[in-house]
């Protein structure tokens, strides 16, 4: 049966059934690896060091099943999201400015670097010390921490689109909107979701740093708790989740730029 599916299969098909079954699998086996290297060392050293996989799946299990426990994986996914926003609308707004005024890009562009200079811990202590509510305290560490890459992202796609290509879109007279559509959004919106992936990771980071020191829930929260008893699986079962968040959002925007850029040549070359 497998030798007439496979004569009945185009030599194209099978190219493309090939190429995605070794993409598969390259993608799957750093995961297997590091998943076989961790079992074996929890046959050879203590549980709090090294526990069992199986140990693991069963506290993540427990974790998705628990209301408590899901509900605060779901409020460190809204902080990740609230503050991403709140920092793409404030970089773009500030990005749009800086690109058409070269003053305004002068005055702040150090501010920004020397913000990208700032640890996430020090934007932890300062919220603390400046505001009083947990909610808005996180909100603020997580601006201030992905703020300056969404700017920069966003000024260096605006200077790189096309001058000529601009002129010859201005020669049809079209609408703000229309210009918009047809070409402002298409020329920055593969740096915006390069930096909206870049910063995810980094806001994953930065709010379980928010959440041990100024949060009284939350996977960073919970992560402290588990710290204290030594429980290493509740540890990596709580790391997870902010995985396979993360996994989840990068795989959404992965998504949305082959849709988006569909109508692009793919090149049979590679570079």
């Amino acid at each position: 049966m497998t030798d007439v599916t496979e004569r009945m299969a185009s030599p194209p098909q099978r190219g493309a059934l090939m190429g995605w079954a070794k993409s598969v699998g390259t993608s799957v086996l750093p995961f297997v690896v590091v998943i076989a290297l961790w079992q074996i060392a929890s046959l050879f050293f203590p549980r709090f060091l090294f526990p069992s996989l199986v140990d693991v799946f069963w506290r993540c299990l427990d974790i998705f099943t628990t209301g408590s426990m899901l509900a605060d994986v779901i409020a460190t996914v809204l902080r990740i999201l609230a503050g991403l926003a709140g920092a793409f609308v404030i970089g773009g707004l500030l990005g749009i400015v800086m690109a058409r005024s070269k003053a305004v890009d002068k005055f702040l562009s150090p501010i920004l670097t020397l913000f990208q200079g700032i640890p996430a811990l020090s934007w932890v202590v300062f919220a603390i010390i400046w505001f009083h509510g947990v909610e808005f305290r996180i909100f603020f560490i997580m601006v201030m921490t992905t703020l300056p890459a969404f700017t920069f992202q966003i000024i260096g796609a605006l200077r790189g689109m096309s001058k000529d290509l601009t002129e010859m879109v201005f020669s049809f007279r079209p609408t703000r909107m229309k210009l918009f559509r047809v070409m402002i959004a298409p020329a920055i919106l593969p740096d915006i979701l390069t930096a909206w992936k870049v910063n995810l990771g980094n806001a994953a980071r930065v709010v379980v740093v928010a959440e041990l020191v100024g949060a009284t829930g939350g996977v960073g929260y919970q992560l402290l708790q588990q710290q204290q008893v030594f429980d290493m699986a509740g540890a990596l079962a709580w790391t997870l989740q902010l995985v396979f968040f993360v996994l989840l959002v990068q795989a959404a925007l992965t998504l949305t730029e082959n849709i988006a850029f569909r109508y692009r040549a793919v090149s049979e070359r590679v570079i």
